[in-house]
């Protein structure tokens, strides 16, 4: 096609492209969302693509140096206007909690369900057997611990948890914030060596959290210790378990990388199992936000604790298995 067909053929569709960069570059986006110029960003998608293919043409085919210059210089706005939008970041974030998060927990399933199991499994067991064994508690934690746990969980409490003032529950909030997400990342980065760190943690956590509940079960000090950990377990224990199935994924991927070297096949899983990674994160924010604001308070009758705790299990249980499924 000689240059001049291909000039006809096409001139329209440029000036259409032309304009609405125009817009842009004019800082009148505002104006260019109005109805008389709406047609104009329909499909800039596939006229950018295609005014990059007519460059690629006119200079295969040694057209003119001005229509080469002048096609450059729309792909080159094109580009500019087409990668430099920017998404709203509560769009993002939400797009995120939405879509991306409950999709990312049921590709990698299985070795969160081996986190679970194992997480959960040694803390039932280590509940029965400190509740059926009174001394087993003594073996675990030394005698200063568990006097401050039986005080924390005092029925005569006015707070529930650890000691504090009435006025200190940002204080409290923080604590809580940094407490969570140092347990979860030691649990991530675990992972690392060849995850024996991850099952470390794990156990040891399940073990921790399962003494002191038989312990303060046995003693006759359930009801103030269920209350208060009802709100929060969901998100704060969930997201340990999360934490344990990316860190068994990185262990994983060490010990069997496949057709990859380990540090590459390292790098591979890191970057997918990200999102785990950030909406992990999100979870133990929350957590501590509701832990340091709702589950230490003892004016809400017990019952009402109790059905928000079920409520937090069933509403994430079904987040993970039907969020996302449609974009």
């Amino acid at each position: 096609m000689k240059q001049e067909a291909f000039e006809q053929r096409y001139s329209e569709s440029w000036e259409q492209f032309e304009k609405a960069t125009g817009l842009l570059n004019g800082g009148a986006r505002k104006r260019s969302a109005s109805a008389e110029n709406q047609h104009l960003w329909t499909g800039f998608d596939q006229q950018y693509r295609q005014i990059c293919q007519h460059l690629a043409i006119a200079r295969a085919r040694r057209y003119s140096i001005e229509l080469q210059q002048k096609l450059n210089q729309m792909a080159l706005d094109g580009h500019r206007h087409f990668y430099s939008e920017k998404v709203p970041i509560a769009h993002t974030v939400l797009q995120f909690i939405v879509y991306g998060f409950p999709q990312a927990i049921r590709q990698r399933w299985k070795p969160i369900a081996v986190s679970f199991l194992l997480f959960f499994g040694v803390g039932t067991a280590t509940a029965v057997g400190v509740y059926y064994n009174p001394d087993l508690i003594y073996y675990l934690m030394d005698p200063q611990q568990v006097g401050e746990f039986e005080r924390m969980y005092d029925p005569t409490n006015d707070v529930l948890g650890r000691e504090r003032n009435s006025g200190t529950d940002l204080m409290m909030f923080g604590f809580y914030i940094s407490n969570n997400v140092s347990i979860g990342f030691q649990t991530y980065a675990g992972g690392l060596f060849f995850g024996l760190g991850t099952l470390f943690y794990l156990v040891f956590n399940g073990i921790y959290i399962g003494a002191v509940a038989g312990h303060l079960q046995r003693i006759g000090y359930g009801e103030p210790f269920w209350s208060f950990v009802s709100g929060h377990s969901a998100l704060e224990l969930l997201a340990i378990v999360i934490f344990g199935g990316v860190g068994l994924s990185l262990g994983r991927s060490l010990i069997a990388p496949g057709g990859y070297k380990r540090f590459h096949a390292l790098r591979i899983t890191a970057r997918e199992t990200l999102p785990l990674v950030y909406g992990g994160a999100l979870m133990l924010l929350f957590a501590a936000f509701v832990e340091a604001y709702w589950s230490s308070m003892t004016t809400p009758p017990v019952r009402l604790k109790y059905a928000v705790g079920i409520a937090f299990w069933a509403a994430i249980a079904a987040y993970f298995s039907l969020a996302g499924k449609r974009q």
